[in-house]
């Protein structure tokens, strides 16, 4: 089975956000692999596990930096890694970036596309069904159990929805997208992190990809960013002491003279 897992880097969540010029500076915030996509790593590999002819590539968009999160799911046990790099991708928005992505992946070739629910940075959980989409193959997203049949042609998945659990089965290829609750993803070993070093990462340009930016063929600005702002700084909350009737009086007073909700 060829197993085709995307991940992407992110600001660490115990960061301290810092905005500049109406964006996240993440300049000197720390960086790691996004926390759902080691649900799909980790699953790509227990999936290999079970079937040893398995070959897990990974697969990322971004900066240079972003091959730091190709080492890190290298070092959980993938097998090799391609990283689309090229500064006209820097600021692609999540459509163009799912077009890159599958453009890429179909060269590659696969029987399963693991993705993680959403990345942490920005949370629009798009780029999984979107790339399903471009590749026409069907899409499961918040999957928390996965199944295979005897032969591995069709896969038996189960995913979270509100107030409950759906299952769905789907021929193979697929594209599915990882949540929490489908698996522990495994810390690496030293001997996965050294192992990691020694395996290449391919770099694939627009060029290469054969993504032309300028004839207006491949949009890169489908969505535009208008801007970001942290949340308004919120008062303390305010202790009402004594009696609850008393309590109630100075409650009601302060919702209708400072609050003027009542």
């Amino acid at each position: 089975m060829r197993i085709v897992v995307c991940v992407k880097q992110v600001i660490d969540t115990a960061a301290r956000i810092v905005l500049k010029d109406g964006a996240v500076d993440g300049t000197n915030l720390a960086k790691v692999l996004n926390p759902y996509d080691e649900f799909a790593v980790e699953e790509a590999i227990r999936i290999r596990e079970r079937l040893p002819d398995t070959e897990i590539t990974l697969i990322s968009l971004g900066p240079e930096g972003f091959r730091d999160a190709l080492r890190a799911g290298l070092a959980m046990g993938a097998d090799k890694a391609v990283h689309l790099l090229n500064p006209a991708f820097d600021d692609v928005d999540s459509l163009t970036a799912s077009r890159l992505l599958a453009k890429a992946i179909t060269t590659l070739g696969f029987d399963l596309i693991l993705c993680g629910r959403q990345a942490v940075d920005d949370d629009m959980a798009q780029i999984g069904p979107a790339l399903a989409v471009y590749l026409d193959i069907p899409c499961v997203t918040a999957v928390t159990q996965l199944e295979f049949s005897d032969d591995w042609n069709r896969a038996t998945v189960t995913r979270q929805i509100e107030g409950g659990s759906e299952i769905i089965e789907s021929p193979l290829p697929i594209l599915l997208t990882c949540q929490k609750g489908l698996n522990q993803p495994r810390l690496p070993s030293f001997k996965g992190i050294m192992a990691a070093k020694k395996k290449q990462i391919e770099t694939i340009t627009a060029e290469k990809l054969g993504f032309d930016f300028i004839t207006g063929n491949d949009s890169t600005s489908t969505v535009i960013a208008t801007g970001l702002k942290l949340p308004s700084l919120r008062d303390k909350g305010v202790m009402l002491d004594g009696p609850a009737s008393d309590a109630v009086v100075k409650l009601v007073k302060s919702l209708r003279d400072t609050e003027k909700v009542v």
